[in-house]
């Protein structure tokens, strides 16, 4: 069996990859590794189980509801709410495991399983993996011990967790958003009500599109992967910005006055200048990835603040916080980690906090956003070839130290091999986008002649 958790979760085709069985049965494997790790120790156990609107996590959430229930441990059921929700009431209700049921960005026919440990965090690669073992093996005839009579779980409908998720978000955020027009694009997601209800109660005038989940829209042409309606909005109603998440609403990208967006880097020079300003950013660090776009590097040591980087994925990002104690970290795509406020990305905190700064200073998103000039960047798929010697082979490193001298101090080469395709990806960037596609061409020229 290859390894069925990814970076995010268990994810793939519900009902064909993601079964009500497979979810059932990785739900109670979940509770006996975490009981044998003595998480659930002296006390009876509880888990928080949210979602988002697909169809298919309504069977999906049964089968996790009942798996759980089975193996003895109470269920807090919170229904449809935000990834950065469910993990926000896994910490704030002293939980012992939360659940989440999205795919995120994905299209509608995909979902998937997250799960979090005691205090909203994402599991520990190791109890992943042992989740996975202990599953195989009852999945193939090993019975399970299961408790009867009083013993087994209870399942009841949380529905605080709707205010007391806006009411945190209201709580942390440092100045209202009055005199502000907002338009919300929520994706058809998990914030369709979460967004709009927090953004109002903080003082905006707000204007949702993509906000009528049907079980079957979600991602459909809307959200932080398809910004097209959302600038239109924007200009038609002369807001302020618009703010756009993804399904789960762990992402926000944002767009300003004149429709022009806002992405992951240029949110993250916004939030750490003010955070900086508010004595908030720890060691004047804020954490990115190596795909980081240049220009915001080269803002954030112009400014004075540390930029470290890290692999690709915000669970690295995380990591690199945590291990650090940074408090602010985030990706390109929209992933903003505030760490002391959330325990993952949050895009409805992302959104308020960006809002809150606009609101705060008087100043145009757009002025605020140009702290940083966003310099281009050329991303070249480079297929069929032996991407385990990248980084060995000496014909590919001199034609990467050639591209270097010739980009200077304003431009970058990254080679990449993919997690999970035979290809390289090529991404060079520049101050002229021509020459950064001339680049990357010559380079993915030598990276296919060199290890084809």
């Amino acid at each position: 069996m290859g390894r069925l958790f990814g970076t995010d979760g268990v994810r793939g085709v519900a009902n064909a990859d993601l079964t009500a069985e497979l979810a059932l049965g990785l739900s109670v494997a979940a509770a006996h590794v975490l009981a044998e790790a003595g998480t659930f120790e002296g006390h009876r156990p509880t888990a928080v189980v949210g979602r988002d609107p697909r169809a298919s996590g309504e069977f999906l959430e049964a089968a996790v509801v009942a798996g759980l229930a089975s193996a003895g441990v109470d269920v807090l059921r919170v229904g449809v709410l935000p990834t950065p929700a469910v993990a926000y009431l896994t910490g704030a209700l002293g939980a012992d495991i939360g659940v989440m049921l999205s795919a995120s960005h994905n299209a509608m026919p995909d979902n998937g399983v997250k799960f979090f440990a005691r205090g909203g965090h994402k599991l520990a690669d190791e109890l992943e993996d042992r989740i996975e073992t202990v599953y195989e093996q009852h999945r193939t005839g090993e019975p399970w011990t299961r408790p009867t009579g009083a013993g087994v779980g209870r399942v009841t409908d949380y529905v605080e967790g709707f205010d007391r998720y806006v009411a945190h978000l209201i709580g942390v955020l440092p100045n209202r958003l009055d005199g502000l027009k907002v338009v919300l694009d929520e994706a058809h997601g998990a914030a369709a009500r979460v967004s709009p209800e927090a953004f109002a109660r903080a003082g905006a005038e707000v204007v949702t599109i993509g906000a009528e989940p049907d079980g079957l829209n979600i991602n459909d042409g809307c959200g932080s992967t398809h910004l097209a309606l959302l600038r239109a909005a924007v200009v038609e109603h002369g807001a302020d910005l618009g703010i756009a998440h993804d399904g789960d609403a762990d992402r926000c990208l944002a767009v300003d006055a004149a429709g022009e967006e806002v992405d992951g880097d240029q949110i993250l020079a916004v939030l750490a200048l003010a955070m900086r300003e508010a004595g908030q950013l720890r060691r004047d660090t804020v954490v990115g990835t190596v795909m980081s776009n240049l220009g915001f590097k080269l803002a954030m040591e112009r400014e004075g603040i540390q930029l470290v980087q890290t692999a690709v994925g915000d669970r690295y990002v995380l990591e690199s916080m945590k291990a650090e104690g940074y408090a602010l970290g985030g990706e390109q795509s929209g992933h903003v980690i505030v760490l002391d406020h959330a325990t993952t990305g949050d895009g409805t905190l992302t959104g308020l906090m960006l809002a809150a700064r606009v609101a705060a200073t008087g100043r145009s998103l757009a002025e605020l956003a140009g702290v940083m000039e966003r310099l281009p960047q050329v991303l070249v798929n480079v297929p069929d070839v032996d991407k385990a010697r990248v980084h060995t082979s000496q014909e590919v490193a001199a034609a990467v130290a050639e591209a270097e001298r010739e980009l200077g101090h304003t431009g970058r080469v990254l080679l990449r091999p993919s997690g999970t395709e035979p290809l390289v990806r090529v991404m060079v960037e520049a101050a002229d986008i021509e020459q950064a596609r001339t680049v990357a061409g010559q380079l993915a020229d030598v990276v296919k002649s060199a290890l084809g």
